[in-house]
């Protein structure tokens, strides 16, 4: 049975939507992290799948090309996402450190609901190489296609998304068992400070090409 090319296009979205997200970096490892401790789950999963979908949807319709025009924008945003996952790397230092933050049972204070969505908004947006994935990458694949199949392209990165976020966030609950041992929250926050100043240096030093 020959597969229709917008179900083609579909396919290559969500197959090159998912190498894109599918990895560690700051993001993924603060899903990872609210999604075991079991807090404002839904919300952090809806923000990281809708900041995706627009930026997919951007991407696809050729905002990658006002994106790569003004490299002034790509500098402000990789200075400030810098600063961002450097704090947050001394944050979690400081939980790895502190007995206090690691009480079994209930893995820490509860955040308020709306400091985690300002948390995921800033790891999604303040990272500049979600530009580079979905405006600038995703937005090329997307401009070999013609015009009714480059949405169907789009519309399989959305779906990779959507499903990775949910999978990521909703699956670590069953990490539980494991984290009701403290050490395994330290063994999480030391990888999480980690990850996060290997990926803010890394925006430090990186070319103004980028």
């Amino acid at each position: 049975m020959e597969v229709s090319s917008a179900a083609l296009a579909a396919l290559s979205g969500l197959g090159f939507g998912l190498s894109l997200i599918v990895a560690i970096g700051a993001q993924n490892a603060y899903v990872l992290r609210q999604g075991v401790r079991g807090q404002h789950v839904f919300a952090v999963v809806a923000v990281c799948a809708l900041s995706d979908i627009v930026l997919i949807a951007a991407g696809v319709g050729g905002f990658g090309v006002v994106v790569q025009s003004a490299p002034v924008v790509v500098t402000v945003v990789r200075y400030a996402g810098a600063a961002f996952l450097l704090g947050y790397a001394v944050l979690a230092a400081r939980r790895a450190l502190a007995s206090t933050a690691l009480i079994v049972g209930s893995a820490g204070t509860t955040v308020a609901l709306g400091a985690t969505v300002a948390t995921t908004l800033a790891l999604t947006w303040l990272n500049p190489h979600v530009y580079l994935d979905t405006l600038v990458l995703l937005g090329s694949l997307a401009s070999t296609y013609a015009t009714p199949d480059r949405w169907f392209l789009g519309a399989g990165a959305m779906l990779g998304s959507i499903v990775w976020f949910t999978a990521l966030g909703y699956g670590a609950r069953r990490l539980g068992p494991l984290f009701a041992r403290p050490v395994a929250w330290r063994v999480l926050d030391s990888a999480i400070a980690v990850v996060m100043t290997l990926l803010g240096l890394g925006l430090l030093l990186a070319g103004p090409s980028m």
